[in-house]
């Protein structure tokens, strides 16, 4: 039976105090993202949240205004596989880049066949007669204006961690992961790169390569691999003093080198491995073969620099 008083039962239910609803037509709600996120911002001044739930939560607020190319890594900084390729080659690559997951060509880069997860190598090791093909994963493909709410539910429905993006005219734009979508909400996701500072700044790699620090001190870079990095750059002598190696390389590039970005300077490659919050955490550092005997002090896979770890 309906009442016959539905004034009484909306006046029920409206539990507000007349304080409140006097609050409330002062100050109304946030009528924008931005009036929401300086909401956010005095509910962390009164205590109410914590600084890091307020950066998460307006992480997902940004994050819903945000595609696919806005955070995706672009085209010319993919790390590619060719399916032409020998295995040994192919193997080298995939330890000297250190991803989980590449995108395979075959002719054109644009011709991507697959995606190569690098533990099903492993596979090759008890069946090598298994073709490079048959360990291949179907590639997904998304617009650049995918939005990145909707490319987070796609990974999370269908266990994907990584998509190719592609822009209007079907060519291929870069890639993204979920690890991309998700620092938009939580910020650096911390990956094999990072370790406690304590540990160490300068690590001997395998290859006979060594992983540096960005934020390590210039001084202790140049003479662990025996040259002058202050002196050896354009201008060395034009007043400017660097501390950090990180801050040296961003200032000869003329800008934040990004992850793939690479720089020679005394007869040393700085590949960038590893960026955050707009800064080189990790560079991978290796004498250019040309200019190796030009290196008789510098640190070598046997004979790790002062003070690093291996």
């Amino acid at each position: 039976m309906s009442d016959p008083y539905p004034a009484r039962q909306a006046e029920r239910e409206d539990k507000r105090s007349f304080l409140q609803k006097l609050a409330e037509f002062i100050h109304p709600g946030p009528d924008s993202a931005a009036e929401l996120i300086e909401t956010l911002a005095g509910a962390e001044d009164n205590h109410i949240i914590n600084a890091e739930s307020r950066l998460m939560i307006e992480g997902v607020i940004r994050m819903a205004d945000m595609t696919a190319g806005d955070v995706m890594l672009a085209a010319p900084r993919m790390d590619l596989l060719n399916i032409e390729d020998p295995l040994d080659q192919l193997m080298h690559q995939v330890i000297d880049t250190a991803h989980s997951r590449f995108p395979v060509y075959e002719g054109e880069k644009e011709n991507i066949i697959g995606i190569l997860l690098a533990k099903d190598l492993l596979k090759l090791q008890r069946a090598p007669e298994l073709n490079i093909r048959a360990l291949l994963r179907p590639a997904v493909f998304v617009p650049e204006s995918k939005g990145l709410n909707d490319l987070l539910r796609q990974f999370r429905d269908n266990r994907n961690h990584l998509a190719m993006v592609i822009d209007e005219y079907g060519r291929t734009a870069g890639l993204i992961t979920i690890e991309d979508v998700l620092e938009q909400i939580v910020g650096e996701i911390e990956d094999e790169f990072d370790i406690a500072d304590e540990a160490g700044d300068i690590f001997g790699l395998p290859d006979g390569s060594f992983r540096v620090g960005g934020d390590t001190a210039l001084e202790r870079v140049s003479d662990a691999f025996g040259v002058n990095l202050q002196q050896a750059r354009e201008g060395g002598d034009d007043g400017h003093d660097f501390d950090t190696l990180g801050g040296l390389i961003a200032h000869e590039m003329g800008h934040v080198p990004h992850r793939g970005e690479e720089f020679i300077l005394a007869g040393l490659r700085f590949v960038v491995l590893h960026t955050r919050a707009g800064a080189v955490r990790w560079f991978k550092v290796s004498p250019v073969p040309t200019e190796a005997s030009a290196l008789p002090d510098g640190p070598n896979a046997s004979t790790p620099p002062p003070g690093s770890a291996a």
